[in-house]
């Protein structure tokens, strides 16, 4: 993989991991754990003990049926974490989870150093400005529908899902590339659960290495999801070892970033899978 994030460079030829911090009082995992902003701050800080090379901040829910917040009340919840992280240490790779364009624009104004956008620009293309105008890292994501809409009955064409999914990259880099976005800024996301059904899902989780005809990172969250919860019958809370699999999936079938709520155990979970992948290098 390699990844330029604003004067940040990546290079790295295994899975790394990406640490998830809600600023929020109703994401369907963790809700108000690090509403407080100290908090916030102090687990992003542990995650980067524990592993994570990049922290991604978010100030509103995206989980299913979730309710929207104003640009200013979404900033209101991450600026100050991203200051307090940026000045608290100056190599953290930060990413916001935004698809809004003034939070992104005040997020990195405030330090962060890449846009992670659920919407790819498809609900306001201002934000693929913004990103090119600060060399920013951009996660492209594919989401059928609004989270308010999105889990309900989500279909996709006769060529399937992947397929789909890989023909709205295409157009989506483009769309990115007019902005002014680097190629080498630029990071996909399959979205699993953004308008997927549990088959949709496992499909996508099966076809990951289709998506690497495009020469970008590949992004997977998977941390938590449905799609651990509906096969075991784990409620959210008691996912952590469906979550292991479900990244051990991902790292296994090509994916060069998985974003995780428990950072130091999927960190595990990365270790067993690089020493499986390199069994046959020499030693030493």
């Amino acid at each position: 993989m390699e990844l330029e994030a604003r004067d940040k460079k990546l290079r790295n030829d295994g899975c790394i991991l990406m640490g998830i911090i809600n600023i929020t009082p109703d994401s369907f995992s963790d809700a108000g754990r690090f509403f407080n902003p100290a908090a916030a701050v102090s687990g992003a800080l542990q995650q980067i003990k524990d592993g994570a090379v990049i922290v991604d901040i978010g100030g509103e829910s995206t989980r299913p049926g979730s309710a929207r917040i104003t640009a200013d009340e979404e900033k209101k919840r991450v600026i100050p974490v991203i200051e307090a992280l940026r000045m608290a240490d100056s190599g953290i790779i930060i990413s916001v989870d935004t698809y809004k364009p003034q939070t992104a624009a005040a997020a990195l104004d405030a330090g962060a150093d890449i846009v992670n956008d659920i919407t790819a620009g498809t609900l306001d293309p201002v934000i693929m400005d913004i990103a090119a105008s600060y060399n920013a890292g951009y996660v492209i994501m594919h989401m059928q529908g609004t989270p308010e809409s999105m889990q309900v009955s989500p279909s996709y064409s006769d060529k399937g899902v992947v397929e789909d999914i890989k023909s709205f990259f295409g157009a989506r880099i483009e769309a990115a590339k007019k902005a002014g976005i680097r190629e080498q800024n630029l990071i996909l996301d399959p979205g699993i659960g953004f308008g997927k059904t549990l088959k949709d899902n496992y499909l996508i989780l099966a076809g990951l290495r289709e998506f690497r005809m495009f020469g970008l990172p590949l992004l997977l969250g998977v941390s938590n999801k449905s799609l651990i919860g509906s096969v075991t019958g784990a409620p959210v809370q008691n996912r952590l070892s469906g979550t292991a699999a479900a990244v051990a999936l991902c790292a296994m079938n090509g994916a060069d970033i998985v974003r995780v709520h428990d950072v130091a155990e999927m960190g595990q979970v990365l270790k067993v899978v690089e020493a499986f992948k390199n069994r046959d290098k020499p030693e030493g």
